[in-house]
């Protein structure tokens, strides 16, 4: 596995991104990501307008194109747009598939386009220019450390895992090497809730029929959180302390801020706004003519009820 690049967008502008007074290399960037069909794709599509109404204001030598699609197919056709009718010389793209939307970034980087993938990798990276994601290792880990301290390494536990990719497997796997230190604490079962707030319902009513006592809840996301709890209070269930879901979701935030459920006690950050991050890093250092590191994890960090504030973003869909 090659060496993970941790940096911060402070790290990179420390590092040379920032633009000052130097000369600006005209650049028009195309912006390639998935339609809203949901609330996490719906806040990749809001940070993506946010990025490109800040950027264009700020830098007169960039154009920004956005181009949302609702599948794969219709994502290869807009890159070829971007690239023939629009003229890019640069892409940050989000791909709908990562098998499927391979080959036709491959042919945009062969083309000379500066090409930055944005959380789901391609199968082969040699078509990207850089990578730009969530710490997914990190979104496993600290809910786990979070859990098992409020439980004192004692009791027994569920989970709901989201969809069967590689993703969603470095979540679970960092998740159980954590509770592989605490025998104290057994893990019932972990079922796919496939980030859906009705599967996530379904698979906790299941959880609940077979399991009389749970006491707490790795949801792996806030929408299966919202799903999570609809079924515990429908089955008046008490004995359920703490529900941990995770990704920023600002509803779960202005909870979490408020303290208005008590089984609510932290969050961990993965948040849509990476593709703001991504969107900023690639057109400042393209301004320069300048490239990015290989490959940049955005962290995931744990958040309280202290640091809700920091990550609340009420105009955001997400």
């Amino acid at each position: 596995m090659k060496k993970i690049a941790r940096r911060t967008l402070l790290a990179l502008t420390a590092a040379g991104f920032g633009l000052g007074a130097q000369a600006q290399t005209p650049v028009h960037l195309g912006v390639s990501i998935p339609t809203a069909t949901h609330s996490f794709a719906a806040g990749i599509v809001w940070w993506a307008g946010v990025a490109k109404k800040e950027l264009e204001t700020k830098y007169p030598a960039l154009k920004i194109t956005i181009k949302t699609a609702a599948n794969a197919s219709e994502q290869a056709n807009q890159l070829q747009d971007l690239m023939t009718v629009s003229r890019i010389n640069a892409l940050v793209v989000l791909p709908s598939e990562s098998a499927a939307l391979t080959k036709p970034v491959e042919q945009i980087h062969g083309k000379g386009v500066y090409v930055t993938v944005v959380d789901r990798g391609l199968t082969n990276p040699s078509g990207q220019d850089a990578y730009v994601a969530g710490d997914n290792t990190a979104f496993g880990r600290i809910p786990a450390e979070f859990i098992a301290g409020k439980l004192g390494g004692k009791g027994e536990i569920v989970a709901l895992r989201g969809i069967q990719t590689t993703l969603d497997n470095e979540r679970m796997d960092a998740f159980n090497a954590v509770m592989k230190k605490h025998p104290g604490i057994k893990l019932l079962d972990a079922k796919y809730g496939n980030w859906n707030r009705d599967d996530a319902f379904k698979v906790m009513q299941d959880y609940l029929t077979r399991f009389k006592r749970i006491d707490a809840v790795w949801a792996a996301d806030d929408d299966m959180s919202v799903g999570v709890i609809k079924a515990i209070e429908q089955a008046k269930r008490t004995d359920i302390k703490l529900v941990f879901g995770g990704a920023g979701a600002k509803g779960s935030i202005k909870t979490l801020m408020d303290g208005s459920d008590p089984r609510i006690q932290a969050n961990v950050s993965y948040s849509p706004k990476f593709m703001y991050d991504a969107i900023v890093m690639t057109a400042e250092a393209r301004l320069k003519g300048q490239k990015l590191p290989a490959t940049t994890i955005v962290p995931s960090v744990l958040i309280t009820k202290d640091k809700a504030k920091d990550f609340y973003f009420p105009d955001s869909p997400f």
